[in-house]
């Protein structure tokens, strides 16, 4: 107990007094370092979603660039596109000049910290660029853009699963099973109800009529699910407990209404998506929100590097990196990719209306199979050990 309240100590010296401080002063810091990245890539976005919503207004410059042809394959939906290959290419050679960084004394954490007016200089010119390439290589981008954006969902999927099985962990862990097991069962009831009453309010939105099947089977079916992974938790042999599935349920319930409210808002399905169009604030507020969601989301998968590990250490050392950089940087990457995704529905050729994000039949599809593909994975997480284990009994000894 003593030498763990030693090296805590130094763990705090060293940061106040030592080389952690030093480089905030110097400009160089790996804890600012995550934000300036974050806002790097919210500003990023930004600007792809200007260039789609409000491009053919506002860069009519562009009409001279002999790879644009007058403008229209340099905006809309391929504008978006060339911001993402531009905000890929710096992520993308960010996690090149970064992987493997393990020491804080390392050279290239002093790149990964610092040298800001270069990193922005660079930025800013691989996007410039990415208008001077031709149409062919942006048409590939886009191609190569699906499956990095699928890449992205599944760091991300896997990220929260291994959150919330952490987080039942701590709850029935020696240190905190008995103080906290009536929070832990006001949580659990909470997200159960919070599910249920999801479900319920997606049967009265989107399912106005009896025709409403594809809505109807898919609120159904994440209710299904809700009750398969509460069943195979509680199973006597995997015993997980009431709140990993009612988490991952209310993750579930919330791809399940995602959805829904991406799909084409001419469907006679979705009423409340044909009002909100009507109320131009409500629409303004919900792509905000979604925006900074996106980012939020990459921000916090990307400084989850430890659950991608198979050989965690145990015990971390003073001068060991706070978050793996190159993990960090792959999933800003991937996720530029992500969002371009997002603001062209998926679809190189498919027109979005202003304002809007995520919209369209493959937008929706991309989030049912990402719902589903969670259950698999969760249902797996609770059974792989066991099954692991009964084979390993199976197998004779040499």
């Amino acid at each position: 107990m003593e030498s763990t309240t030693n090296s805590t100590k130094i763990r705090y010296s060293t940061i106040i007094n030592g080389s952690w401080f030093d480089q905030f002063r110097n400009g160089s810091n790996p804890w600012m370092a995550r934000y300036a990245y974050s806002l790097m890539f919210l500003i990023t976005n930004l600007l792809a979603w200007a260039v789609r919503d409000y491009g053919h207004s506002a860069l009519t410059e562009m009409k001279r660039l002999k790879e644009c042809e007058g403008g229209k394959d340099c905006l809309g939906a391929e504008g978006v596109l060339r911001v993402s290959l531009g905000c890929f290419t710096f992520y993308f050679a960010m996690f090149l000049s970064t992987a493997g960084t393990s020491k804080l004394d390392d050279s290239r954490e002093c790149w990964h910290s610092g040298w800001w007016s270069a990193k922005i200089a660079i930025k800013v010119a691989l996007i410039i660029l990415s208008f001077l390439v031709p149409t062919e290589f942006i048409s590939l981008y886009g191609q190569l853009a699906h499956f990095g954006a699928g890449v992205f969902l599944v760091i991300q999927l896997i990220s929260i699963i291994s959150f919330i099985t952490w987080l039942n962990d701590c709850c029935q862990s020696e240190k905190y099973a008995d103080r906290c097991h009536i929070h832990v069962m006001l949580l659990a009831t909470a997200a159960y109800v919070v599910c249920i009453l999801g479900i319920i309010l997606m049967y009265i939105w989107y399912t106005p009529q009896p025709s409403c099947l594809l809505n109807i089977f898919f609120i159904t079916w994440t209710l299904v699910l809700l009750q398969l992974m509460t069943s195979v938790s509680l199973h006597a042999k995997v015993n997980a407990g009431f709140v990993t599935p009612g988490f991952m349920g209310l993750y579930l319930v919330f791809l399940c209404w995602s959805a829904i409210r991406s799909e084409p808002p001419e469907e006679k399905c979705i009423q409340r998506a044909g009002t909100a169009t009507k109320r131009d604030w409500l629409t303004i507020i919900s792509f905000v929100v979604a925006v900074l969601a996106m980012v939020i989301a990459t921000f916090s998968t990307g400084i989850d590097s430890q659950c991608f590990q198979f050989r965690k250490k145990e015990i971390r050392e003073e001068d060991d990196v706070p978050y793996g950089y190159g993990f960090f940087h792959f999933v800003f990457a991937t996720g530029a990719m992500y969002f371009a995704m997002l603001l062209i529905g998926w679809n190189t050729h498919h027109t979005m209306k202003k304002w809007t994000i995520d919209v369209g039949w493959t937008s929706t599809w991309v989030k049912i199979v990402n719902e589903w593909l969670g259950a698999c994975i969760y249902i797996w997480m609770l059974v792989a050990p066991i099954i692991l284990k009964n084979r390993q009994a199976e197998s004779p000894t040499p």
